[in-house]
């Protein structure tokens, strides 16, 4: 298997991408949705710790997927896909980039505002001041972003599961091993 993409299909690096992408957010969501009916203790205190480190992981992994994105070709889609569904496509994606990025960057800044110093692996930082009114705000774009989310995922599984299904193409095959 190629490491980069060429006109026909993914390479390891963004099919990994994909996957890994996939996976860490099918956990997550749940996972986030999960601590907010969670009492104030020290489990969540844990918990919460764990899902902060997923959540910042999350980021560099959308970064880098985005770099690599940047610099690698995309495969070509088959000609029997007109262009409407090319479009949603694309809008689908980039929205979805943008949801995960809003999901994460408000999570930071949430808890930044409340005064907690977090760990970035490679620096630690916090801010001097507190603003609980602007990290309400942060976790209410936390929260509104998950939906989005989770919409634009189904729709992206169903557009997937439509294409497998109804036109018998390759698009599934592309992201597969």
């Amino acid at each position: 298997m190629q490491l980069f993409n060429n006109l026909i299909s993914y390479g390891l690096l963004a099919k990994l991408f994909h996957w890994v992408s996939f996976l860490v957010l099918i956990v997550q969501i749940p996972f986030g949705f999960y601590l907010v009916d969670l009492e104030f203790s020290e489990k969540r205190i844990s918990l919460e710790n764990i899902h902060i480190i997923i959540g910042i992981s999350i980021f560099y992994l959308i970064i880098f997927r985005l770099i690599w994105k940047s610099i690698n070709i995309t495969p070509r889609i088959g000609k029997e896909i007109f262009k409407g569904q090319l479009l949603i496509s694309k809008v689908n994606h980039f929205f979805l980039y943008i949801a995960i990025l809003s999901i994460t960057i408000s999570g930071i800044l949430k808890k930044l505002y409340m005064g907690e110093k977090l760990n970035f692996f490679i620096f630690k930082f916090g801010f001097e001041k507190t603003n609980f009114e602007l990290s309400d705000n942060f976790y209410l774009i936390h929260i509104y972003a998950n939906y989005i989310l989770i919409s634009l995922i189904a729709l992206h599984i169903g557009a997937v599961i439509f294409h497998y299904v109804f036109f018998k193409d390759n698009i599934l095959k592309k992201m597969l091993w």
